[in-house]
């Protein structure tokens, strides 16, 4: 006959074993893949370089494939990927077209989605990582707008039409703009690629209709760098302010030399981290936020040294 004694220990010994078992059945992330949008891009790059370097260090392998800004080649890869076994896909859209079909097809196959920078309407990831753009946008725009004198014309080069990035940055540089009521957008046009020969193209094609524009605001530095060179070319006789977003290496080192005037200096490597914390937390089965987004910094020649030297 069990006395309470011999069951209060029977008890005590199972509890450990309980322990054991739940200990052996959280799955560790021992592979994962990264779909990236397009690492011609410097931004994409950094958080490439921080992704492997992290993972390296958390002894797990990463496999990485390049859509270099094509969508279907994306949904493509990421079939592949999953053919691969990976246990969590960390992934940046190439566009906003077919965003969703990765997401949807690693969730069928039970894999766990983290999205960094850009997310997929109607088909989120798990969790989405990105620069907080509306917050940061809209402190460039009032900052280039101040350094104007509160008024004059104005003209938008935006980035990829539709993408969670241009869309954020459109809305916090018109919030900005709502408190400068004399600064006129006489001109808009959208890129592709937000690559710099388009920055160069589209401002050229609206300073030849707009002669008298003082601000350019570059969704991302490479359109702003773009940009600068199509003012310098035209000449216009006048200052012209121009702004971009990103903090790219090559950037930050133009801004310091005074080619172009304010960037937000986005934290591509602590974003990189974050994105294989995350993978890692959701194959354990972890529950984590929904959206993180991080703070970027408004970036001048006053203050780029700092991130020249270590770029955060």
């Amino acid at each position: 006959m069990l006395t309470k004694r011999s069951l209060l220990l029977a008890a005590a010994a199972v509890i450990p074993l309980i322990g054991l078992t739940n200990m052996a059945s959280a799955k560790e992330a021992k592979k994962l893949g990264l779909a990236v949008a397009n690492l011609q891009a410097d931004f994409f790059n950094q958080i490439k370089q921080s992704v492997e370097a992290y993972a390296k260090e958390k002894g797990i392998e990463v496999v990485t494939v390049d859509a270099k800004g094509d969508s279907a080649t994306q949904v493509s890869q990421v079939q592949d990927l999953i053919t691969q076994n990976i246990d969590a896909l960390i992934y940046i859209p190439a566009g906003a077209t077919a965003a969703t079909v990765p997401t949807k097809t690693a969730k069928a196959a039970g894999i766990p989605v983290v999205n960094v920078d850009r997310n997929a309407d109607g088909a989120p990831g798990d969790t989405f990582i990105a620069t907080n753009s509306v917050a940061s946008a809209k402190a460039v725009c009032d900052y280039i707008a101040k350094q104007a004198g509160g008024k004059g014309e104005m003209i938008i080069i935006h980035g990829q039409k539709g993408t969670t990035p241009e869309v954020d940055r459109s809305k916090g540089c018109g919030e900005a703009l709502a408190a400068y009521p004399d600064v006129k957008v006489v001109g808009e046009l959208w890129s592709e690629g937000w690559h710099q020969d388009e920055g160069f193209k589209l401002t050229q094609d609206l300073l030849q209709s707009h002669p008298d524009v003082s601000i350019v605001f570059g969704q991302a530095d490479a359109l702003a760098l773009g940009a600068a060179q199509a003012v310098k070319v035209a000449n216009p006789g006048h200052k012209v302010w121009v702004a971009g977003f990103d903090g790219d290496v090559a950037a930050l080192k133009a801004l310091k030399d005074g080619v172009f005037d304010v960037t937000a200096t986005q934290q591509t490597q602590g974003m990189g981290r974050l994105a294989v914390e995350a993978a890692i937390k959701l194959v354990a089965g972890e529950t984590i936020p929904a959206e993180q987004l991080q703070d970027a910094t408004l970036t001048t020649k006053d203050n780029v040294e700092q991130f020249i030297a270590k770029h955060p």
